[in-house]
């Protein structure tokens, strides 16, 4: 009976926690050389103190926390991109579930392997998750635009072959205003040592992405 390759893992990462130390100065003076009619003098208000002056104002999110991932594909979405696989998936555990979360879904029916990812992040402000986009997009040249999905997504799909064994990946990543979503899914078929199609795995990323940027929208309502 043939052996087959062990599935490729996927690691998850962590952000890491930067954890900041202060450290304060002791200030001394020396005697008092001012004049006696300078030193007796109050000081002057400051304008920055006057009471009238406006508070800031705060930085309202459109995404105040990110939704629990392993329940935001439909069943039939995960049965039909992950054959075999558990439709109630596992969350990756993360230092902080409001602002990231994952979920995994993985499975090897008969020769064919199937991973997939939903992964959110949600950030301060719109105009700091639309920079972590645009840095995430440059990494992962090749790819394209995906119209009418959030306000700015783009979908890439890469092959790679170790052991003569292919894997085809997908990559769709979302900014939905100061939310990131991104999706990973790929394949292999241990059997014939090829990966799924190039469509296959785009359009497979895709769907996920639709479903679990409504399911985002919609934990905001």
């Amino acid at each position: 009976m043939r052996s087959l390759p062990l599935p490729l893992a996927l690691t998850a990462r962590l952000a890491p926690v930067a954890v900041l130390a202060t450290a304060g100065w002791a200030l001394s003076s020396g005697p008092e050389t001012r004049p006696a009619a300078e030193r007796e003098r109050p000081p002057e208000p400051e304008a920055s103190q006057s009471p009238s002056a406006p508070a800031t104002e705060a930085v309202t999110k459109t995404h105040a926390a990110a939704p629990a991932p392993c329940g935001v594909l439909a069943e039939k979405t995960i049965t039909s991109l992950v054959p075999g696989a558990k439709t109630d998936g596992k969350e990756i555990p993360s230092t902080d579930t409001k602002v990231r979360r994952t979920c995994s879904w993985n499975a090897l029916k008969g020769f064919d392997y199937r991973w997939l990812d939903v992964s959110y992040e949600v950030m301060a402000t719109d105009e700091a998750a639309g920079k972590s986009y645009k840095e995430r997009v440059a990494d992962r040249g090749g790819g394209g635009e995906v119209p009418g999905l959030g306000d700015e997504a783009y979908s890439v799909v890469n092959l790679t072959t170790e052991d003569k064994q292919e894997t085809r990946e997908g990559t769709v990543l979302v900014r939905a205003a100061n939310a990131l979503v991104m999706i990973t899914y790929n394949g292999s078929d241990f059997e014939s040592g090829k990966a799924p199609a190039t469509d296959v795995i785009n359009k497979g990323a895709i769907q996920a992405a639709k479903e679990a940027v409504a399911a985002l929208t919609a934990a905001q309502s």
